[in-house]
């Protein structure tokens, strides 16, 4: 149902593969869509309804929407936010058009990169043998690795703040790394975006456990500060100083 490397033997020629840019082939049509979005919230992944494009514009009714296809259509989507398989099947069935969000910081946070620093780190990782869990591509240049959570509601004592913390409407004042968790959300393969064949679609799908975000968080930092000062050296800017 949903896409992935597979297990030890043959992973090195399946990255490979993903590297030179071919996407892992997922199920086709509506019904490919419903088992996709079915197999995110068997892992756990709580999942509401979002809007979707209407050719390059957002289909909802904002003017000059800022994330058009990217956004919820409840303001309760924390709430409304579920994995229960019939009420997805009816959003499924009854939008045919939706987008997907999940709710971050109830189950999984989410580590959103730079794509090319994502691709570098996730080569890293699998060749240090650190487990990595789901992870999908968005067709706008990031990458997205899903992780367990620091902390829920339940566990006030376990969550932290931290500085990378991005919202929905602060996600443009972290070009490098974003960590979504409580009070944020991100797309869930299959998604569309506004343009011509664009999507957010799985590289490796949601039944791969979700790991410690703090065994990825390292490698993750070096990639995207190695790639955003590359940026910068091609703009002729300085890198700043780290505090």
């Amino acid at each position: 149902m949903s896409a992935e490397f597979g297990g030890r033997s043959g992973l090195q020629g399946k990255l490979s593969q993903w590297l030179r840019g071919r996407r892992p082939k997922e199920a086709a049509g509506d019904g490919g869509r419903e088992d996709l979005l079915l197999a995110a919230a068997g892992a756990g992944l709580p999942l509401a309804p979002a809007a979707h494009p209407a050719g390059y514009r957002c289909s909802c009714d904002r003017v000059g929407c800022p994330t058009p296809a990217r956004h919820p259509v409840s303001f309760a989507w924390q709430t409304q936010s579920t994995t229960d398989r019939a009420q997805i099947e009816r959003w499924a069935r009854h939008q045919p058009e939706a987008n997907f969000i999940t709710a971050t910081g109830m189950v999984h946070d989410v580590l959103d990169v730079p794509l090319q620093a994502g691709r570098e780190a996730l080569r890293r990782l699998l060749d240090a043998g650190i487990e990595v869990g789901p992870v999908a591509e968005s067709d706008d240049g990031r990458m997205l690795l899903f992780t367990l959570t620091r902390g829920t509601p339940e566990e006030e004592d376990e969550w932290w703040p931290c500085e990378l913390d991005c919202h929905p409407e602060t996600m443009d004042e972290h070009p490098g790394l974003r960590w979504h968790c409580r009070g944020s959300y991100v797309l869930v393969p299959p998604a569309r975006l506004p343009g011509e064949d664009r999507t957010v679609h799985w590289v490796r799908g949601p039944e791969h456990p979700l790991p410690d975000p703090l065994t990825l968080l390292e490698i993750l930092t070096d990639a995207c500060a190695r790639h955003i000062g590359e940026e910068s050296d091609h703009a002729g800017t300085a890198w700043p100083s780290r505090r």
